[in-house]
């Protein structure tokens, strides 16, 4: 057994992925070494000018963009939007409020709807459960 801890480190993809941003617009240093989760720890708790930017004006990842337009990743697909956004295009596709916007928000609003639906009924079920082990 080793009697001192080495510090656990991420590749940057995936520290950028838990921060929330593209890679690719990170800054050369961050793409190149490798995060540890005191580094990532830091970054989160007070993020550099770097990455405020890059989380208000990004181009930010597909999970935002598609958070931020409120459809599922894959409805972003549907849709033809494969590449990072920025937050003016997110705006401006909001605004546009094209067909396939449209129709992926109504299927998302439905994926909400059946999960809430199927969690009060697994909650009904658990309520209901003690009593019928008779």
């Amino acid at each position: 057994m080793k009697s001192h801890q080495t510090a656990q480190t991420m590749k940057p993809a995936t520290a950028a992925k838990k921060l929330g941003v593209y890679l690719e617009a990170t800054p050369a240093e961050f793409q190149e070494g490798v995060v540890s989760r005191a580094e990532l720890s830091a970054l989160q708790a007070d993020p550099p000018e770097w990455l405020r930017e890059l989380r208000r004006t990004g181009p930010h990842p597909r999970p935002v963009v598609a958070a931020k337009l409120g459809v599922s990743i894959s409805g972003l697909a549907r849709g033809g939007v494969t590449e990072p956004l920025t937050t003016e295009q997110i705006e401006a596709l909001k605004a546009e409020s094209p067909e396939w916007l449209v129709r992926e928000r109504a299927v998302q609003a439905e994926v909400r709807k059946e999960a809430v639906r199927i969690k009060e009924k697994k909650a009904e079920r658990a309520e209901q459960a003690p009593g019928a082990r008779r």
